[in-house]
């Protein structure tokens, strides 16, 4: 955490309450420019949601006065937290002019869809494709002889089960060891007319692999922003086809990430950015897993355990519930 400038920032939100109602009323935010990037007024932004504001430590922190949602963040960072959940920015909280800015692209698509979930625009979800990562000539993360494509199958094959068991239609965009390319995934999702996609991967690191571990959850990276890791996807900052789905991407993260983190008990890494291949053409709302760290001496054993990946994918079918629920009460 930064010192002096750093500034830890807690608000208080109403997930479905105040963000909801507040939407008719289209409030004129006082905005500016910062670095290039549009940014409004952080008490302006309070007041269109009906929330109260205070410094509870002058200079350093402050909280927008509600119930339900705690969102955590702070000034020149990207690091956030939603209800506890943790959630990279776009862009940093800024403090100019004795005033607090947040980017309005924040505001846009990493708040508001999590604050007030997306409307369905399809029929009922009834059809999900699992896309377990790598296969074939590409191992993926190797750690010992663990391969990183061997887990993901495996958690794929568990996943289905559970799914088809929810009540889910599931189909598996390899069911074997063998290599597809990635541009080709997202379209054989889109062949078999999927709902969702959701592609399945385990994480790696080379220092540090004592002590890194945990999960995250990628979803697209909005067009003119930048990716929280831009490693492994395509250059430029355009919009895509699966920009599309902005609201449903970033929403459907959220509610895995929370899931993935609460009731497994992993480190929360948190919800990113990115424009890999399989989000940024996929058709349909769509994410991305990285359910551990097969180089982390403990959780890489437990990935590993047909026990473990059946506790994986139950928080994910559970995810995966709790998203299906809140966008179809809607219809």
């Amino acid at each position: 955490m930064c010192s002096g400038g750093t500034i830890l920032m807690t608000a208080w939100l109403l997930i479905f309450g105040a963000a909801a109602s507040s939407h008719g009323a289209s409030p004129v935010l006082e905005d500016t420019r910062i670095a290039g990037k549009d940014y409004v007024r952080l008490s302006d932004w309070a007041r269109s949601h009906q929330f109260t504001m205070k410094w509870v430590k002058p200079g350093e922190a402050l909280e927008l006065g509600n119930t339900g949602i705690r969102i955590s963040l702070q000034i020149h960072s990207p690091e956030a937290e939603i209800n506890g959940v943790e959630v990279r920015l776009l862009f940093p909280l800024v403090q100019k002019d004795e005033a607090v800015w947040i980017s309005a692209a924040d505001t846009r698509t990493t708040f508001e869809p999590v604050l007030s979930p997306p409307k369905l625009r399809r029929a009922p979800l009834r059809s999900i494709c699992l896309d377990p990562g790598h296969g074939g000539k590409d191992p993926g993360f190797q750690v010992g002889s663990n391969q990183e494509k061997k887990f993901a199958l495996l958690l794929a094959q568990e996943l289905q089960s559970q799914l088809k068991r929810a009540g889910w239609k599931v189909n598996l965009t390899r069911t074997r060891d063998s290599f597809i390319d990635l541009p080709e995934r997202p379209v054989i999702a889109r062949r078999r007319s999927s709902d969702l996609f959701v592609s399945l991967h385990f994480n790696s690191t080379g220092s540090s692999s004592g002590s890194v571990k945990g999960a995250e959850v990628y979803c697209l990276t909005p067009a003119g922003a930048p990716s929280t890791n831009a490693g492994g996807e395509l250059a430029g900052a355009g919009t895509y086809t699966g920009n599309r789905n902005n609201d449903e991407n970033m929403f459907l993260a959220y509610q895995l990430q929370k899931v993935l983190t609460r009731k497994l008990g992993a480190e929360d890494r948190g919800v990113h950015r990115a424009r890999f291949w399989v989000l940024r053409d996929a058709a349909m709302p769509a994410i991305l897993i990285e359910a551990g760290f097969l180089s982390h001496p403990v959780e890489g054993r437990k990935i590993t355990t047909a026990d473990y990946r059946k506790q994986v994918a139950s928080a994910i079918v559970e995810g995966l519930g709790a998203y299906k629920h809140a966008v179809e009460r809607k219809l």
